[in-house]
């Protein structure tokens, strides 16, 4: 049924014939099917700036930037952080509308759960069962409407024209009208409505907050872990705010720049001035680059645990994309130390290559399942990175696409492999050799849980270091690390606290 609008908003009646033969009231089915042959053809077209097919309404270039990524993140899976730049570079977008395109793209992703809410109340329907390309257009114009000083008419307009290239008239009626209505009330009137329809406190928050339910309760849990239960609004907060641009100076090849400020805990880190990143990446020979300053004291505690002895043999073994490979080669290069990467996917393989390129230190990258890579050269290792493959729930403000996209049943079997990699790093170390066990996840299932399975395994044969200790002597400044309640020397960073991703941090030492 279609939803009843307020008197209004009802849009006007469509023609008695459409120009394609259709009839002017199609089916949902019918029109998901023209939306799927019709639309991406559409879209291709016309390019950002054209008027439309009655000449009304031309979209800007940003908009439609933002437009076909969020597609592209909805129905091919793709990564906003990696699709974004390019979509830029390609349409040529000044810096204006490139910062534009970049708020549009990331807060539409981040407050997805909450506009998704916000238009099934609008349209009186499920967003499910609204067509794909008519549902990102909505997210997009409620985002505009809701969250930015876009001008109301200007985000209904050009999101109803963004729907009639891919839907036709009859969709961009529709979506005309569920914005107008949304458009009616304030953004507060909206959040009470919505926090209304929940069904439960937790509920409740996650539509406020834009994250799905099973994410609220693995944070409140990783933070009762540490006694601050009480910070989950502010971690909630801190998760939807757009992060700095933090760059990290390789030690001994780049020094931070004297008139930057400088990062509050990595002593090389330092916050970007303005501007795009892969210029002063470029200008420095890569030499400068762009990295969370979670990421680098991650790597640092690696390389920084206990006294390195000139001659160590370390190994990256979950290496891609090769940003806390680039900082341990530099690491290695200042201790005389050797490094080697390993990475199972050959295109990321490609991008641990590139990243260590800068770096004066040949660094060979194998392509194995870490399980085997380690564990074929038992005894053999120093110093092992496991960088293990995660939800990502930690790093949900880089890339927000991911809370929509993991869900619980993903956590078992990131467990098991988390946990054989870590077994198999453990059998490539020399006894006293250390390995650092990192996820960019607080998940309790991915941390603490991984870290003491491993030890019940293997008894006596590992001990666990204190890695807050370590972090406290590389930081620049005190940094706020609470103990675990299950007494671990694990330390864990944060969004609100820190102001980097949510990086845990667990060392481990093979006993002779």
């Amino acid at each position: 049924m279609p939803p009843s609008f307020p008197r209004g908003t009802r849009p006007r009646r469509p023609p008695r014939a459409r120009r394609d033969g259709h009839p002017p009231r199609a089916s949902r089915r019918g029109s998901a099917r023209r939306s799927r042959r019709h639309g991406r053809r559409r879209l291709v077209a016309r390019p950002p700036g054209r008027a439309s097919a009655g000449g009304i309404v031309s979209v800007q270039g940003a908009r439609r930037v933002a437009y076909d990524v969020l597609r592209a993140v909805d129905e091919a899976d793709a990564y906003a952080n990696l699709l974004l730049p390019h979509a830029i570079e390609r349409v040529g977008l000044d810096a204006k509308d490139a910062a534009l395109a970049t708020e549009l793209t990331y807060g539409t992703l981040r407050r997805r759960g909450t506009y998704d809410a916000v238009i099934a109340l609008a349209a009186d329907r499920s967003v499910d069962d609204i067509d794909p390309p008519v549902r990102d257009a909505l997210r997009l114009g409620v985002h505009q409407i809701l969250s930015t000083r876009v001008a109301s008419h200007a985000a209904v307009n050009e999101s109803v024209e963004l729907v009639r290239r891919a839907g036709g008239r009859s969709a961009a009626g529709f979506a005309n009208a569920v914005l107008r209505r949304v458009a009616r009330e304030t953004p507060g009137s909206w959040l009470q409505r919505v926090g209304e329809s929940a069904r439960s406190n937790d509920e409740r928050i996650s539509l406020a907050s834009s994250h799905p339910v099973w994410i609220i309760r693995a944070f409140r849990r990783a933070l009762a872990a540490e006694g601050r239960a009480d910070e989950l609004d502010d971690l909630l907060l801190a998760d939807n705010a757009a992060p700095r641009v933090t760059l990290a100076a390789l030690p001994g090849l780049a020094p931070v720049p004297s008139d930057a400020p400088r990062g509050r805990y990595s002593p090389y880190a330092f916050p970007l001035a303005g501007g795009d990143p892969d210029a002063a990446v470029s200008a420095s020979g890569g030499r400068v680059r762009v990295q969370d300053e979670g990421s680098q004291l991650a790597a640092l505690a690696l390389s920084r645990a206990g006294t390195v002895r000139p001659g160590e043999r370390w190994l990256d073994l979950c290496a891609g994309p090769g940003g806390k490979t680039a900082l341990l080669a530099a690491e290695a290069l200042t201790a005389g130390a050797t490094l080697e990467a390993n990475e199972l996917v050959p295109a990321r393989a490609e991008l641990v290559r590139r990243s260590v390129a800068a770096v004066p230190l040949e660094v060979p990258v194998s392509e194995e399942d870490g399980r085997v890579r380690a564990a074929s050269t038992p005894g053999a290792y120093d110093r092992i990175l496991v960088d293990a493959p995660c939800t990502g729930i930690g790093a949900l403000r880089r890339r927000p696409e991911a809370r929509w996209r993991k869900t619980p049943a993903d956590v078992p079997p990131l467990a098991t492999l988390q946990r054989e990699l870590l077994l198999a790093a453990v059998e490539g170390l020399r006894p006293g050799g250390i390995v650092a066990y990192v996820t960019c996840s607080p998940h309790l299932a991915e941390t603490a849980g991984v870290v003491a399975e491993v030890r019940r395994e293997l008894g006596d044969a590992v001990e666990e270091l204190d890695a807050r200790a370590v972090l406290r002597e590389v930081s620049r400044s005190p940094i706020d690390l609470p103990d675990q309640t299950d007494g671990s020397g694990r330390a864990q960073l944060w969004p609100h606290r820190h102001g980097t991703d949510a990086m845990s941090i667990a060392l481990l030492r093979k006993r002779a």
